[in-house]
């Protein structure tokens, strides 16, 4: 073939739209997100999954296509507790996980759901931008994860007999802390804990292998606990419960993706923060009004009965995550500092 005929073949492909399409296939990424929750839309159902899908059609449509996702609701892609480290791996694109889930493998992430350390949505958002947020952030990416969108929560309690509202309430009784820290808080105030993640809650009130959880506001709506509960303690007007659980990507994945693509997630993962806020803040009263509607007693807590859990928590929990590990000790310094 002469050069010309060789220029000529190729002018020809590179302006057809068989070529152009097979290009544009090419460049597409589509990536999964997985996440514990209850799937909807993203008009209606828990928040988090609608952030999921607020996110994925808004980074699609902002790359024009270049990137496309898949949402994997209720646990329906892998086991909840297998996220994290299939994303550290390479495994799983991207979940929406409670950071504290993985604490048996990093436990550094504990921090993420640690009694009384956390008490309100000004001080958890803060730390994005303090000293505790960025050594968080460092650690984060040493183990091979991506923070996307800073996501709290404030929670409370479930219970199919009696209300927790005062340490000495927890006393006799099996309950759900959510993270080996706040396990060994209830277990000072003298319950003894079950450890599960929130998906199962509902089977294990619903049986009697557990009398209590302590959750999210948005769980406690989400997986209906209000239909195995007899009393409830909102976190509504303070909490010593805040869990971290945030948008995450595999490091692996992330590094793969071109610096228009990696801003771009960027960008819409903290413009998407403030919607977590609102939404997290709505349920927190909004679960009163449900739970009531079932008939189950309501209890708030208030700034005193907050601080006689941080005492227990104190003396007994902070020190023993510091203990761990020289990031573990750093870690609790910073985030004191936010107190």
């Amino acid at each position: 073939m002469t050069n010309t005929a060789r220029r000529t073949l190729v002018g020809a492909l590179a302006t057809s739209p068989l070529w152009m399409h097979h290009a544009f296939a090419q460049t597409a990424t589509t990536l999964k997100i997985s996440h514990q929750f209850p799937g909807g839309t993203v008009a209606e159902g828990d928040f988090r999954d609608r952030l999921c899908r607020m996110f994925a059609a808004e980074v699609e449509k902002r790359s024009k296509g270049g990137l496309k996702f898949e949402i994997y609701p209720g646990s329906s892609l892998m086991k909840t507790n297998a996220q994290f480290s299939a994303m550290r791996k390479g495994a799983l694109d991207l979940a929406l996980v409670p950071l504290a889930y993985a604490g048996g493998e990093v436990p550094e992430v504990n921090i993420g759901l640690m009694p009384g350390l956390v008490t309100s949505y000004d001080q958890g958002y803060g730390w994005k931008n303090a000293e505790v947020g960025k050594e968080l952030n460092r650690i984060l990416l040493e183990k091979g994860i991506v923070l996307i969108s800073w996501i709290w929560q404030a929670g409370g309690v479930a219970s199919r007999t009696k209300a927790i509202v005062h340490p000495e309430d927890a006393k006799g009784m099996k309950v759900r802390g959510g993270s080996r820290e706040m396990d060994l808080m209830l277990k000072a105030a003298g319950a003894a804990v079950v450890t599960l993640p929130s998906n199962e809650i509902y089977a294990a009130m619903q049986t009697g292998a557990m009398e209590a959880a302590l959750t999210s506001s948005t769980s406690l709506i989400s997986f209906r606990l209000e239909e195995v509960s007899k009393s409830l303690t909102t976190g509504r007007n303070g909490a010593y419960w805040f869990m971290f659980e945030p948008l995450m990507m595999s490091k692996a994945v992330f590094d793969k993706l071109s610096k228009e693509q990696q801003a771009l997630i960027m960008t819409v993962g903290a413009e998407l923060e403030g919607f977590a806020r609102k939404a997290a803040q709505a349920d927190d009263s909004a679960v009163a009004a449900v739970y009531a509607k079932a008939g189950a007693k309501v209890v708030d807590l208030n700034p005193d009965i907050v601080k006689k859990w941080q005492a227990i928590a104190r003396a007994n929990v902070w020190k023993d995550y510091a203990d761990k590990n020289a990031n573990c000790a750093k870690l609790l310094a910073l985030a004191e500092k936010t107190l």
